[in-house]
């Protein structure tokens, strides 16, 4: 939890402290290469880190011939995107993205290597090495950041982090891994690593398009400081997201896989840790948007003030999104990676087709349809899960609804109240706005379910922490 805690608040840090030194334009350069260079990551990992992960088991030369197949990859990624730098510069009709995709190309080499060192630890559940690990990375990274924004930098103060973290996260992850890989030995056999990683990749390329979808259009459409204001907004919603899935889905597939032959414990380990994560990211979300242009003018400044809207709207989104994590751990602990290449090959580019739609109402119009479309997402893939599983989706339904249904309440409660009767500065709207939502959510204990489900935040500390 400590190591969790600090990675959050260095995210923070970021945001806000980077977010007054730079401008909307500078992040929005940055957002334009990502957006179409970060499909690289997928390609590079190959659905490998979780085959490894989610494998019952795995020898030494297994281990070392998926080494060498993710270092492969990330060499070869690394060279296709200084060759393509140029036309990615010409797409958006921006000439700096070009030196900012040679930059970054070093960083697909860069996790290659560290990739199933990464996935050796996480698979011996010691997690408290890995936090370490993903404490430090990010730290210098903010730190190479912010000295290079102050000494005036500008974007490649941005393109510089994104450079230090998997260049401090290799180094340490080789250290910790404690092994050396062999020369790639054709007689161990990963082929049942790559069938799950082929599906798995299938799956994420096209999720990762759908959420990148809207980058890309907004930076065609309307240039890198409506893209850089739209991103910011973006990443105060991802940041929740991330901090709290990313090792809350380390510590539940390792376990749900184990526990895929005992269906009773199987459900009751899922609803729990779904019930926890919703109930941790969709408060803190609703109540984002319900003071969001407080929330937004104290987090990135004055000059974001524009974010505020978009950030309502993305933060449904992000609900939609926590929803349906657990749906996407049942894929991978019981190894369903082709059905999950089946559903996401229905319902994303239903998504990327809303984009491109509601970018006729501008930036707003976009937003509104990547939410929109993640809502709709949620009951489909439950309903996929009951079709393909034995998954309690009917459980994992109701535990949104709950969630949604009394965080929902106290959201419109506050944003009314905060915009309509009372008038603050942005600290007061924040304070008094908080007072008010947990005021209102509290009433939703007297609801017997809702409270079963706040008692389930107890046990967070099992979730993240039994199993070191």
């Amino acid at each position: 939890m400590l190591g969790q805690l600090a990675r959050v608040l260095i995210q923070v840090a970021g945001i806000v402290v980077l977010a007054r030194l730079l401008s909307p334009e500078d992040y929005g350069l940055l957002a334009m290469v990502v957006a179409i260079v970060g499909v690289g990551e997928i390609f590079r990992d190959f659905g490998l880190s979780s085959a490894a992960i989610q494998a019952p088991t795995i020898s030494k030369g297994q281990r070392s011939n998926l080494f060498w197949l993710n270092s492969g990859i990330g060499f070869t990624l690394a060279i296709l995107t200084i060759v393509l730098a140029q036309p990615i510069a010409l797409l958006y009709g921006e000439p700096r993205l070009a030196g900012i995709c040679l930059v970054l190309s070093s960083t697909f080499l860069l996790n290659g290597i560290a990739t199933q060192h990464k996935a050796d630890i996480t698979r011996q559940l010691k997690f408290r090495k890995l936090a370490l690990i993903e404490v430090i990375a990010p730290a210098i990274g903010l730190a190479v950041g912010l000295v290079s924004a102050i000494v005036g930098f500008g974007y490649w103060s941005l393109v510089l982090q994104q450079v230090a973290i998997p260049l401090v996260a290799a180094i340490l992850f080789l250290q910790a891994g404690r092994w050396v890989p062999q020369w790639y030995d054709k007689t161990e056999s990963v082929r049942g690593f790559m069938k799950f990683g082929v599906n798995l990749l299938g799956a994420q390329m096209l999720t990762y398009a759908s959420r990148n979808a809207d980058s890309v259009v907004i930076g065609m459409r309307f240039g890198p400081a409506s893209l850089g204001l739209y991103d910011r907004a973006f990443q105060m919603i991802a940041l929740p997201l991330n901090q709290l899935n990313a090792p809350a889905s380390k510590v539940a597939l390792p376990i749900l896989s184990r526990l895929d032959e005992d269906s009773n414990r199987y459900a009751s380990f899922l609803l729990r840790g779904q019930s926890v994560m919703i109930n941790m990211i969709t408060p803190l979300l609703a109540f984002g948007a319900s003071v969001a242009p407080a929330a937004v003018t104290i987090v990135l400044g004055a000059q974001w003030t524009e974010s505020a809207a978009l950030f309502q709207l993305l933060a449904l989104g992000g609900i939609a999104q926590a929803l349906s994590y657990a749906t996407y751990w049942v894929f991978l602990s019981k190894g369903l990676t082709a059905s999950n290449l089946r559903l996401t090959l229905v319902s994303r580019p239903l998504i990327v087709l809303g984009i491109i739609v509601g970018s006729n109402w501008g930036v707003q119009g976009v937003a509104t349809a990547y939410a929109v479309g993640l809502l709709l997402n949620w009951p489909l893939g439950l309903w996929w899960i009951s079709r393909v599983s034995d998954a309690p989706a009917l459980g994992m339904f109701f535990n949104g609804v709950r969630a949604l249904v009394v965080y929902g309440i106290a959201a419109i409660g506050t944003h009314f109240v905060t915009t309509s009767l009372l008038h603050f500065n942005e600290l007061g709207t924040a304070a008094v706005g908080l007072v008010i939502f947990l005021a209102i959510a509290s009433l939703g204990l007297l609801w017997r379910p809702f409270r079963r489900d706040i008692a389930g935040i107890l046990q967070l500390r099992s979730l993240l922490g039994r199993r070191k």
